[in-house]
């Protein structure tokens, strides 16, 4: 029995900080089936949101569909004591800017900020975008309802502020529909550099589109898989010099798959089957499909972490299509090939996401590590005021996710005893008081 005891105490040191938070399944079983219907058939019911549609009409083009979403972002605000600030956040761009900008147009984003209660200035992001198109991307006039593309995703950005601001975090959340998508990003790329400008700290953006799919033009039909798209590093640095550098130490230590946007693609995926086990989420290692590109996309331009939550098998004859039948075929992004049930999964693996982050302390800035020609990983990082402790992870080198962890406390710097530094990838997490993580910092720092 002497023995049994120290190992019974080391067991709860062990799980001292995997424990999950009732909290988070409670904002699961929060999400509104009945909400997300209510609010993509409103968006579908505007006729179209093409970017250069009518902005005067209070009821058809994309004027009226952002006059709306702030209306309801402000309902909420009322409705959690003004915890909201809702605000428009504009965008010029001239005629001619593209192939797709046929005239001026003024593009606009909605916006809505949950303030954090300790760390008010660091922001996690939930987008949906609210343009819409059909076959010919300059027809603004056309009837474009856009119904999963993109009006889930936007209907998920509300739904989630519904739900997550009658809760408090210590980290600033932000609900946004972003416009310009379908001309060429521009409400994306307004954001992000307003974001710049405000000098916010992201910790992520997590963009929504088309989130309301399950039956895929090839034929299958999947209610529990999504997929993750982010890219392996940031795009932002430009200087030759520091490129060049930056792969040289790729090259010999690691690190071409474990970019800040790569981060918290695992984040989402490690939350969901925390939280959410019957889902079945997919680590895409790519920025976006195929020689495509979305509205996270601008914030990876300048440096931020951002990624891309969408279904996982598309029917293309309901995507930037004309309404029409052919061959027996209905063709159009209308209300009817909705799956709701599947939208709110995914909207809810959102609000988890966030909710999460928002209740994490900050991440280590320096993690550096160390261990070449021994039999022990070392790592040592900064230490982060908020964190009750840390997290060391690691995998294998092909593994996609980290699935080792050691948990310490009142530590900066520990010893893996054992685990070779050349067999596995490394990185470290803080912890919060209430067992919250930050994400997953890889090493940028090596220790000699």
């Amino acid at each position: 029995m002497k023995h049994l005891i120290p190992l019974f105490l080391l067991l709860l040191s062990l799980n001292a900080f995997t424990q999950t938070d009732q909290k988070i399944y409670d904002i699961v079983d929060a999400i509104s089936e009945e909400n997300l219907r209510n609010d993509v058939k409103k968006l579908a019911d505007f006729g179209t949101r093409h970017t250069l549609s009518d902005t005067i009409s209070a009821t058809r083009g994309i004027g009226a569909a952002r006059r709306w979403i702030k209306s309801e972002f402000d309902n909420i605000s009322k409705d959690c004591n003004n915890c909201l600030n809702v605000f428009y956040q504009n965008n010029f761009v001239e005629k001619g800017t593209n192939q797709r900008i046929v005239k001026d147009v003024n593009v606009v984003n909605v916006v809505a900020i949950q303030k954090g209660t300790k760390y008010p200035n660091r922001f996690i992001i939930m987008s949906g975008d609210i343009d819409s198109r059909v076959t010919d991307p300059n027809d603004f006039t056309s009837d474009a309802p856009g119904a999963n593309d993109n009006a889930t995703g936007m209907a998920g950005a509300m739904e989630a502020a519904r739900v997550l601001s009658q809760y408090k975090f210590e980290n600033s959340i932000i609900y946004v529909g972003l416009s310009g998508e379908e001309q060429g990003l521009f409400g994306g790329q307004g954001l992000a550099k307003y974001a710049k400008e405000q000098n916010w700290d992201i910790i992520g953006v997590l963009n929504n589109d088309m989130i309301g799919n399950i039956s895929g033009v090839d034929g299958v039909i999947d209610n529990r898989t999504f997929r993750i798209f982010s890219e392996p590093i940031t795009t932002a640095e430009t200087d030759p010099e520091i490129l060049t550098k930056q792969n040289t130490t790729r090259r010999y230590y690691g690190g071409e798959v474990d970019g800040i946007s790569r981060q918290l693609a695992r984040y989402v995926y490690k939350t969901t089957k925390t939280y959410m086990p019957e889902m079945n989420p997919m680590l895409v290692y790519r920025l976006d499909r195929f020689g495509r590109g979305g509205h996270h996309r601008p914030f990876n331009d300048i440096g931020f972490a951002g990624l891309r939550i969408m279904e996982a098998h598309e029917n293309y004859t309901q995507q930037h299509q004309d309404i029409r039948t052919e061959n027996s075929i209905n063709y159009g992004d209308t209300f009817e090939h909705v799956n709701f049930p599947y939208c709110k999964k995914l909207t809810a693996v959102n609000a988890i996401t966030m909710a999460s982050l928002a209740s994490a302390p900050p991440a280590p800035t320096e993690v550096g590590i160390g261990g070449i020609v021994e039999a022990s990983a070392k790592l040592k990082w900064s230490k982060v005021d908020g964190a009750k402790g840390y997290k060391i992870y690691w995998r294998d080198t092909t593994s996609p996710t980290w699935d080792n962890s050691r948990y310490v406390e009142n530590e900066t710097e520990f010893t893996l005893n054992g685990i070779v530094i050349d067999n596995s990838l490394f990185g470290v997490a803080s912890v919060g008081e209430n067992g919250h993580e930050s994400v997953v910092v890889f090493p940028n720092k090596i220790m000699r």
